[in-house]
């Protein structure tokens, strides 16, 4: 079994293994840059879990960010029928593509 670790960002958790690309809430950091996760929930090495209350002690993992983007939009719709009542709103979350450099 590979090691993992699952951390929290962005209000969000993910569990990850060494060299996954994933999408992630917006990070102030510039593309090529090395930043720590954040809160790491949970750590394997392959054969032993440790898992954090909340966090584990000592664990850190390392994303590299690749780059920044928009994601796809959503709308929403509200309307009452007969009440000349409508609204539309849109929303586009501002992401962060990153790669997991490194679990320890």
């Amino acid at each position: 079994m590979e090691a993992y670790a699952v951390v929290e960002t962005g209000g969000k958790q993910y569990r990850v293994t060494p060299g996954m690309k994933l999408e992630v809430e917006r990070l102030v950091a510039e593309p090529g840059q090395d930043v720590d996760a954040g809160a790491v929930l949970a750590l394997s090495d392959g054969s032993e879990l440790k898992v954090g209350a909340p966090t584990v002690a000592g664990a850190k993992v390392v994303f590299t960010v690749v780059e920044h983007m928009r994601g796809d939009k959503v709308i929403n719709y509200k309307k009452k029928r007969r009440k000349g009542y409508e609204r539309k709103v849109g929303h586009r979350q501002e992401l962060t593509v990153v790669t997991v450099k490194s679990i320890a």
